[in-house]
């Protein structure tokens, strides 16, 4: 994704500056560290080159000239040649080539280029990283295969530091019997971010839970005991009732000359006692029944049951100006 704003910008500069770099001059390394080692005929080659793409360049021919700039750099390693790739490549759209050309261009300061250029140098890079943001990759799981937009990055357990455009990336890591880790990424411009990538096997995302609290299902099941425990104590009284009754009935009849024997209110009492505790009885054994078997089917369907957990690692991420080497510092900051 590009930044519509810093493109803009870049295209302003350009076009209110001639920034093309002049021809360097051939000739000894005394002095010139980036002419070391160059004999003078690679150098004539790479001047030859040189000056072909900067008349492109000035006609537009941004392709042809970049090809030039690239042969020229085959023979010498200019930081000039660098600067002038860079002015051709942000006309093609390609900010992370065009950063590392101006890295190069800046690494021995303002000398091969002269002061102007060299300015002129930082404020296009200062734009184009406005464009890009560092992504770190992290995998400790041996055998992963990491790839950044299909990309294969590192092979675990390992680490990746890079620019990369803003704007949305896919990043996966994957490894036979493991399951594939696979992230979308929303870089922004100048920004920083952290990824370390963690592969899991089904098993380890495998998790249990239950329906309700384990106490709701076994609190139905006392419950239903408790009132079926009530019924059993109702129908042992209704029992001693029953055997008071025919006790006194006995009693009754053996002192009556006719063998019969008419209940007293007391006697009568006993036989209703015994009557409505059994009816009690009963009702507690359907109701205690009822409620042990909902509570033993409660407590069946509140087992464990496995789940597949999700994973959604949170990336860290900084926003700060990505520094270069003509200011003194680092390529990044360590965050």
């Amino acid at each position: 994704m590009n930044n519509p704003l810093s493109s803009a910008a870049l295209v302003l500069l350009l076009a209110a500056t001639p920034g093309l770099a002049q021809p360097p001059s051939a000739g000894g390394d005394a002095g010139r560290p980036w002419a070391s080692g160059v004999p003078a005929p690679r150098q004539e080659k790479a001047l030859a080159l040189f000056r072909d793409g900067n008349a492109a360049l000035k006609e537009s021919l941004f392709v042809k000239a970049a090809q030039l700039y690239r042969e020229a750099l085959q023979s010498w390693d200019h930081p000039a040649i660098h600067y002038n790739l860079a002015l051709a490549l942000v006309n093609l759209d390609q900010p992370l080539e065009t950063h590392e050309h101006l890295l190069k261009a800046l690494a021995y300061g303002p000398a091969p280029l002269d002061a102007d250029k060299f300015d002129q140098a930082l404020r296009y890079r200062a734009l184009v990283e406005k464009q890009l943001a560092k992504v770190e990759v992290s995998c400790e799981q041996k055998g992963a295969i990491v790839k950044l937009d299909g990309v294969v990055l590192f092979t675990g357990p390992g680490r990746y530091e890079g620019l990369v455009r803003s704007g949305v990336h896919t990043l996966v890591a994957s490894r036979e019997g493991f399951l594939t880790n696979e992230q979308s990424l929303t870089l922004a411009g100048s920004s920083t971010q952290s990824y370390e990538l963690k592969l899991l096997t089904a098993e380890d995302l495998t998790e249990y839970r239950r329906r309700w609290d384990n106490w709701i299902p076994w609190a139905v099941v006392a419950g239903g005991a408790a009132v079926a425990a009530g019924g059993a104590a109702m129908h042992l009284g209704a029992r001693d009732a029953f055997k008071a009754y025919d006790t006194g009935v006995t009693g009754c009849s053996a002192g009556s000359s006719t063998g019969g024997c008419v209940p007293s209110v007391a006697l009568a009492g006993q036989r209703q006692r015994g009557e409505t505790l059994q009816a009690l009885a009963v009702t507690s054994y359907v109701v205690g029944g009822a409620a042990l078997t909902a509570g033993a089917v409660l407590v069946y369907l509140n087992r464990l049951q496995p789940y597949r957990a999700t994973v959604a690692p949170v990336p860290t991420v900084s926003i700060a100006p990505m520094l270069g080497p003509a200011t003194g510092a680092t390529l990044f900051v360590t965050f």
